[in-house]
């Protein structure tokens, strides 16, 4: 395991004190729990974007067809 130090503003340090008394937890447990949200949605995040410029690269793209369906599926009908 590797130790990291960062600065907290006082106002995210003193929640984080706060939440880590509330939930009877470390606040070392409770910044490594939000940082693995983080990273994992955030890996989740580029792997879709870099999938999507393969596509793209690829010329795999949506017919005129696919679009309008989709279009018609999620617009709000009026009448």
């Amino acid at each position: 395991m590797s130790v990291m130090s960062i600065r907290l503003p006082d106002e995210m340090a003193d929640t984080l004190a706060n939440l880590a008394k509330a939930t009877g937890r470390s606040k070392s447990f409770l910044a490594v729990d939000a940082l693995r949200d983080y990273l994992a949605r955030e890996a989740w995040q580029i792997a879709e974007i870099q999938q999507a410029l393969e596509e793209a690269d690829a010329g795999d793209f949506a017919t005129d067809e696919e679009v309008t369906a989709t279009l018609n599926k999620w617009s709000v009908h009026e009448g």
